[in-house]
């Protein structure tokens, strides 16, 4: 059973109850400090960040972006905590997961970036959430356009409703539908955007996006998420861009939820996974019990956008591993390479994680492991970050083939129930990238 939002009080860090859950990104988390003044000179103040940072690039976003009132979604929040980097958690279950949340502005100002929204288009939005990124859509379209958000849960619809009224959007359609279904009465749609980490890609997606549309989906694939730009062609998606993100994982009976571990009492260390990999408590909480086997690298740490955690995504044990901070300062675990932990793997009885030591250009990337096989893990996880390390300039591309149909020229493959996503690591290209307009048509003439 969940929960409506009330009053979240703000997270300590990362691994926190009220931080547990809530999506991070690399692509997010821009340093934005927002003290004090009006909503409208805090919203000011954003926007710049986002373009200084390079995540707002057009005028319509930055337009749509200055106009809407961020705050307004979240009544009860602080002006400073409503316009600040991080999510605002709005919606959990009993157990207190996040189950909707206000996501970054990065990460909501990059998603409708890739998304190329023009005035006019018909766009589905997957995951209402608070709302406000339909009345940002609903903007980019303008009146012109038309706006479709759907979402599972009734509450969350319910939250939005009133907070697209608030904000003078109450004009934005909102539906109580499994997103996984989109929602064939307005199809087809010039723009999907999906605002929950999925799995695989439905057929109703394919089926309700127009010729020549643009589909932006955060996929989640071995633990690893990004938001890709997909456009259709001969039943295969091709991906335009891959941008870091975590998602809250979309709800719904077919799709495949994640599976967390927690060990250590009081707990330590979290361990999560796709729950089609299975994973024994008891069995890992002795790997605790075990003295720590650690390895550097040489290796520098990445910065900004990269694709180090898709090359241990290559493993089928991959996972994500996130040590307790106060464990990291009380000297029980080796720090993880990010604050809210890493990219890892968990091979039944044996755990390991990257870990970072130094600063600066003096940083190194490490691993750390603990359980019977442990020099073996740590081994092959130290390998693939130097394999990494000579491949980290390359570019990430994904694509995604009808099931069984995937290109032998792909870095690595992941099958899903529906699709094969393709993962492919193209070495750097010196000519100019096509612009947007050249991937993307002009928006159809409304009907």
């Amino acid at each position: 059973m969940a929960r409506p939002y009330e009053k979240i009080p703000e997270p300590a860090d990362p691994a926190s109850p009220v931080s547990r859950g809530v999506p991070k990104g690399n692509v997010c988390v821009v340093g934005i400090s927002i003290e004090s003044g009006s909503a409208e000179a805090m919203r000011g103040t954003l926007v710049d960040a986002l373009r200084r940072h390079g995540l707002v690039q057009g005028e319509a976003v930055d337009g749509a972006l200055r106009a809407v009132p961020r705050h307004l979604f979240v009544p009860g929040v602080p002006l400073a905590r409503a316009y600040g980097h991080e999510a605002v958690v709005t919606y959990r279950d009993e157990s207190g997961a996040a189950l909707s949340s206000l996501s970054e502005p990065g990460l909501v100002a990059a998603m409708l970036e890739q998304l190329d929204v023009r005035p006019g288009h018909r766009v589905l939005e997957v995951g209402t959430g608070t709302g406000y990124n339909a009345a940002l859509l609903s903007r980019l379209t303008g009146p012109q356009g038309h706006v479709t958000s759907v979402d599972i849960l009734p509450g969350a619809v319910a939250v939005a409703r009133r907070g697209l009224a608030r904000a003078g959007y109450a004009h934005v359609e909102t539906v109580v539908a499994d997103g996984r279904l989109g929602h064939p009465d307005g199809a087809p749609y010039d723009r999907i955007i999906v605002t929950g980490g999925a799995w695989d890609l439905p057929a109703a997606w394919a089926e309700q996006l127009a010729p020549g549309g643009v589909l932006v989906v955060p996929l989640r694939l071995r633990g690893v998420t990004r938001s890709v730009a997909f456009t259709r062609r001969d039943g295969v998606w091709t991906g335009h861009g891959a941008l870091s993100c975590g998602f809250v994982p979309l709800r719904g009976d077919d799709e495949v939820a994640e599976h967390q571990v927690v060990l250590g009492d009081p707990p330590v260390l979290r361990i999560r996974a796709d729950e089609d990999r299975a994973l024994d408590e008891a069995v890992l909480q002795r790997a605790l019990d075990r003295s720590e086997t650690l390895v550097w690298t040489g290796v520098r740490p990445p910065g900004g956008e990269n694709h180090l955690d898709f090359g241990l995504a290559a493993l089928p044990e991959c996972c994500r591993v996130m040590p307790d901070l106060d464990a990291v300062r009380s000297g029980a675990f080796t720090a993880a390479l990010y604050p809210w932990g890493s990219m890892g793997a968990a091979t039944g009885d044996t755990f390991a994680y990257l870990a970072r030591r130094g600063i600066g250009d003096t940083a190194e990337i490490g691993v750390s492991a603990r359980g019977p096989a442990s020099a073996d893990l740590v081994a092959r996880l130290a390998d693939l970050v130097r394999a990494w390390d000579r491949t980290r300039h390359h570019v990430l591309r994904i694509d995604a083939h009808p099931r069984g149909a995937a290109p032998s020229d792909a870095t690595w493959t992941v099958p899903k129930r529906r699709t094969t996503v393709a993962v492919h690591l193209d070495p750097p290209d010196p000519t100019p990238l096509p612009s947007r307009s050249a991937l993307v048509p002009p928006a159809r003439a409304p009907r």
